[in-house]
């Protein structure tokens, strides 16, 4: 019974890193970021926004998570 609980909170925990990855994505896109990007560097300025996206999204899923897995041992403080 343990390892399906294992299981659950991997398949739980990779769908919150993805969601949250796409979601600030969408945030991403939506803020004007030209005027900070010199001219012929739109690559790097892609890649960065990509990475930026990778570590908020991230960063947000493992708060999410945490919260998720604290409620669940509130059940051995009683």
């Amino acid at each position: 019974m343990f390892s399906l609980e294992i299981g659950q909170m991997a398949i739980i925990s990779m769908l919150s890193h993805l969601i949250f990855i796409y979601l600030t994505w969408r945030v991403v896109q939506a803020i004007n970021f030209d005027p900070l990007i010199r001219k012929g560097r739109g690559a790097e300025a892609r890649v960065l926004l990509l990475l930026l996206t990778i570590v908020i999204g991230s960063g947000v899923s493992r708060f999410f998570l945490e919260i998720l897995q604290w409620s669940r041992d509130l059940l051995y403080l009683f």
